[in-house]
């Protein structure tokens, strides 16, 4: 499964963005798909996924009212509304999919088996 996201870009606090992530190469509808992010001298953290098996969407409490995640299985895409963005948001957004994730796992980059090349948001105050 290949994994190509877009949409980031730099924005003033208070703005908004979506970020998209298209797959190709696998049985999209069956995977579940997410979303992390990484600023500069931290690690991975999770943002939301969208877990096929239950078609329900998972959202950090960071991001909780703020962003949603969502997907279009016909077009083979998971996308991210980002609201109400802060300066904290920086940062490289990374989407990533995995077959057999349990919800428990969800925020764990290494149960994802699959994960796209990044696209950067910049928030400025």
């Amino acid at each position: 499964v290949q994994l190509q996201a877009s949409g980031g870009g730099s924005v003033q606090a208070g703005g908004s963005l979506r970020l998209s992530c298209s797959a190709s190469g696998g049985t999209f509808r069956r995977l579940t798909t997410g979303w992390f992010r990484q600023a500069p001298g931290k690690e991975r953290e999770f943002v939301a996924a969208f877990k096929w098996t239950d078609a329900s969407p998972y959202h950090a409490d960071s991001v909780k009212g703020r962003f949603s995640i969502s997907r279009d299985n016909t077009k083979n895409t998971v996308f991210l509304q980002m609201n109400n963005l802060k300066p904290e948001d920086t940062a490289v957004y990374y989407c990533a999919a995995g077959a057999r994730l349990i919800s428990s796992s969800l925020p764990s980059p290494t149960a994802y088996d699959y994960w796209g090349q990044g696209t950067l948001v910049t928030v400025s105050s």
